[in-house]
């Protein structure tokens, strides 16, 4: 059984590192990223793997942030919203709310 590699792969758009691991598969290299579990890819070399790799997480992180602001989009024109919006706004009459600098201080 081949040996598991791991490499860490950072996502410069999203600022965040992955990991990815990689393994001789036969005559073919396999990578996945535990992280993001559809992200799996098969490739000739582990250098052209680990470019799959970033180019499959990179497409992946950019469907979920679209899927995540329709469904956003979505709950807001169907009112799901509001609540919060409500909530928050009772809150702040209240007085019940931080000023940002002082967010930041915690």
């Amino acid at each position: 059984m081949a040996e598991i590699k791991t490499v860490k792969i950072q996502d410069p758009i999203y600022e965040e590192t992955y990991t990815a691991h990689i393994k001789k598969n036969g005559a073919a290299w396999v990578g996945w990223i535990p992280e993001v579990p559809e992200v799996k890819c098969k490739e000739n070399t582990p250098e052209e793997l680990l470019k799959t790799l970033e180019k499959a997480l990179h497409e992946t992180l950019e469907a979920e942030e679209e899927a995540w602001d329709k469904q956003i989009e979505e709950d807001a024109k169907a009112g799901r919203l509001d609540r919060f919006a409500e909530k928050a706004l009772e809150n702040f009459r209240a007085g019940r709310y931080y000023e940002i600098e002082d967010l930041q201080k915690l």
